[in-house]
């Protein structure tokens, strides 16, 4: 008597793959819930807002190709910086940081700036592009 044998069968041909295939969409999809970039948050003006800054409440900076911070005359580097804006808000409140940036600035020196505005809390926070031409 012969005894049949079962043929063996290989991973792509059973059914296990498409279920593999399922499971691994399903797991995409609940990581890709968790994957949230908050990025930088920053409060934006209310539209319509009635709040008046004063030419005298302005602190404005520049910032150079080389990511050097200038204020006036002098050149100032991220701590001197924070030390100049934290004296200004002790003396006035409602202080409002400008800084011009150049165009040829490395992102991570704004970058660098802007977190220094969020860390001590500035309210009014502005910054743009330097012209060409300037």
């Amino acid at each position: 008597m012969q005894i049949k044998r079962r043929k063996k069968t290989g991973f792509l041909e059973t059914c296990a793959t498409s279920d593999l295939a399922f499971l691994l969409i399903i797991y995409f999809l609940v990581i890709a819930g968790f994957n949230i970039n908050k990025g930088f948050l920053i409060n934006l003006p209310v539209k319509d807002s009635t709040k008046l800054i004063i030419r005298e409440d302005l602190l404005r900076f520049e910032m150079d190709s080389n990511g050097q911070i200038i204020y006036g005359d002098q050149e100032l580097n991220i701590i001197n910086t924070r030390t100049i804006i934290q004296k200004a808000q002790r003396e006035n409140p409602n202080i409002a940081v400008i800084i011009t940036i150049d165009s040829k600035t490395r992102w991570q020196n704004v970058v660098s700036f802007v977190e220094l505005a969020q860390d001590l809390k500035i309210d009014s926070f502005s910054f743009s592009m330097k012209k060409d031409n300037q």
